[in-house]
């Protein structure tokens, strides 16, 4: 289906917008959408597709930002959740934004390690953050059980809690804290695909099972990979992701199995081109191409 500029693709359960995030978010249902995870564009001068993210002032970066801020609290059920990431610099602007609409009920830290060039005058950024807010704090859907992790002081060390009465072993699982540590998703990873800041599955994973049941709706504004719309699928929630660059709808529209082809091309998962040279000591290309098959991850 095509609405003025946007075009509709996919199926009920999975739609794809094709389309400018702002236009698209306004003919999605107030009030209709279960859990929200926005990863928009950060305004440090990454390339995406071509279009390199950098608006003429940080001021136009916010003004747009609050846009679209506004327009996912507006889609969002009563009892739903708001997880939203940005830059370290813009996220206490967006801090600000939300507390006054939204309840901020954790601050995290999605945190990696990089092999790739580091800072050499100033501490490099290790770590992107992520706000989790919901529309009523005494109203929302948070699966503890879903998302429980080792407790290495129960599971490893097997201390007893003595404060107990009588005293106990402490507990082998407990609850994530608000620092998450995720390998970034890097070239050769059975998961990779052709985008310049992919989110790693087990991030999105642990936010949509804490967050949303089953058959719900889980809205992603800004898809790029749509690890969001993959991994709703993949755990039988309902999706709705927002794209607005033709090289990334395509992941889309393949990754979440929605089509083969797309204005006539295939949809296969793309290689990456590695020079090298023959026996005969003559440079020839090769293109390495992860697995198609199965899974994604």
């Amino acid at each position: 289906m095509t609405t003025d500029n946007i075009q509709i693709l996919g199926t009920d359960e999975h739609q794809i917008y094709f389309g400018d995030a702002l236009e698209c978010l306004s003919l999605i249902t107030d009030e209709s959408v279960d859990l929200i995870f926005a990863d928009p564009p950060y305004n440090i001068g990454k390339v995406f597709a071509g279009l390199k993210d950098k608006w003429a002032t940080d001021e136009d970066y916010l003004q747009w930002c609050y846009k679209w801020l506004q327009l996912c609290i507006n889609k969002l059920k009563p009892n739903g959740a708001f997880y939203v990431m940005t830059s370290t610099q813009f996220m206490p602007y967006f801090d600000l934004f939300l507390r006054e609409r939204l309840t901020i009920l954790s601050r995290l830290i999605w945190s990696y390690d990089s092999s790739g060039v580091q800072a050499k005058k100033y501490f490099g950024s290790m770590y992107e953050p992520i706000l989790f807010c919901v529309k009523d704090k005494d109203n929302y859907t948070f699966n503890a059980d879903d998302i429980l992790v080792e407790a290495k002081t129960g599971s490893q060390r097997k201390l007893i809690d003595y404060r107990k009465n009588p005293p106990q072993p402490y507990n082998t699982q407990k609850i994530p804290g608000n620092v998450w540590d995720f390998a970034r998703v890097r070239y050769r990873m059975e998961e990779y695909e052709n985008h310049p800041t992919q989110k790693p599955i087990a991030l999105l994973e642990r936010i949509i099972k804490a967050s949303s049941n089953e058959g719900d709706v889980v809205l992603d504004p800004f898809s790029g990979s749509f690890t969001t719309g993959f991994m709703a699928k993949q755990l039988g929630r309902k999706s709705i992701s927002i794209e607005i660059q033709k090289d990334y709808i395509k992941i889309g529209l393949r990754r979440l199995g929605l089509a083969t082809e797309f204005n006539g091309e295939q949809l296969i998962k793309e290689g990456k081109t590695t020079k090298v040279k023959n026996r005969n000591g003559i440079k020839a290309q090769i293109v390495e191409q992860p697995n198609i098959f199965g899974t994604d991850f």
